[in-house]
């Protein structure tokens, strides 16, 4: 059994979604402690928990000592991973597009596509947006021979959640094909979405839009941003995401979400400036891009290469989890060097006889 300190690095929930995810596919028994150490509230929350469920429901795996508050745990993987229809509800408004991020990297290998209708919160602080999944980096999976699409069925903010994405993949055929951005390029017309739920009277959804556009604008960037009022959601709220690719096939994305005492202007002109940062560094990924493509390299037969707009403690986590499984990740002057496993259906038991 292989045994991962959650303290390390960020010591946040990212190593633990994606120590099982790898741990699933690799066919090794694992075991985390220290699980978020360095956060407010160390150990497992509902999000997480559930994360952890997802994935061995998927891959048909056993767990001991999952639930809220625990420190330590240990996942077993199943024989296979099975696509098909999965339901996953966190309960809180705990991340919905994080649980997505934590089993996609499992739906990637499954022995048939997977539809994944998952209930929880849809739009916050410190979580990609479901449109920077769907625009942005299912975009570049699809480069690697996946295909992924997210939507919105209901939008769900903090603190009551109740929002609802369905997450649909179809899996690699093979293995995952490296991905090579090293150029740049140049981007063209940015696009975007504003939502605002129940918030149509201050007409919170056009200012967020406007304030976006205008700050663009002025920086020589085209950018259409659509102005959407949604009328499901459990209470009021509102997100912005704005999303660009590159002559040479590269993807920059931002968002933000609202929140009290966060005015619409403010949120419009912190998403155009977050994108001008990432475009004006000359990378070849956004900052949300940076950590997020990691395990997917790790997988992938070949080496990855790409150009961040700097070097994150995400990333640095992520680097590290990835050389736990066997792979091997670098990051020099920006540019991130991945070395991948090669994973197939078939050479999971190999893979695992190759760490132990």
């Amino acid at each position: 059994m292989l045994s991962i300190d959650g303290a390390q690095k960020s010591g946040s929930g990212t190593i633990v979604r994606y120590a099982v995810a790898l741990a699933a596919l690799v066919g090794r028994p694992v075991r985390v402690f220290n699980a978020r150490k360095k956060r407010r509230t160390p150990g497992l929350r509902p999000q997480h928990v559930v994360s952890i469920l997802a994935c061995a429901a998927t891959c048909g795996g056993t767990t001991e000592g999952v639930s809220v508050g625990s420190t330590e745990f240990t996942f077993v993987p199943g024989s296979r991973v099975a696509g098909g229809a999965y339901e996953w509800d966190i309960g809180t408004a705990g991340s919905t597009t994080m649980l997505a991020l934590s089993v996609l990297p499992l739906a990637c290998f499954a022995d048939q596509p997977v539809r994944a209708r998952i209930e929880g919160g849809v739009f916050q602080d410190f979580a990609p947006s479901p449109g920077h999944l769907h625009h942005v980096l299912a975009p570049l999976l699809r480069r690697m021979g996946v295909t992924v699409s997210v939507e919105v069925t209901r939008p769900g903010y903090v603190p009551r959640g109740a929002g609802v994405i369905q997450v649909a993949v179809t899996p690699v055929a093979h293995g995952l094909e490296p991905l090579t951005l090293t150029d740049a390029g140049v981007v063209g017309q940015v696009r975007g979405i504003a939502l605002s739920s129940h918030l149509a009277p201050r007409r919170v959804s056009d200012r967020m839009a406007s304030a976006c556009e205008e700050r663009l604008k002025a920086a020589g960037v085209s950018c259409r941003v659509e102005r959407v009022y949604d009328t499901t959601a459990q209470h009021a709220g509102a997100n912005l995401a704005i999303w660009g690719e590159s002559t040479t096939g590269c993807r920059l994305g931002a968002d933000r979400a609202g929140a009290l005492g966060r005015s619409s202007e403010a949120i419009g002109r912190f998403v155009a400036e977050t994108f001008l940062e990432d475009l004006r560094s000359g990378a070849t990924v956004d900052r949300h891009l940076t950590d997020q493509l990691v395990p997917f390299a790790a997988l992938a037969r070949g080496t990855s290469r790409y150009i961040v707009p700097r070097e994150t403690e995400h990333l640095e986590s992520n680097l590290w989890l990835i050389g736990q499984f066997g792979a091997r990740g670098t990051v020099e002057r920006r540019q991130v060097v991945i070395e991948g496993l090669a994973l197939s259906t078939g050479c999971r038991a190999r893979l695992a006889d190759q760490m132990g």
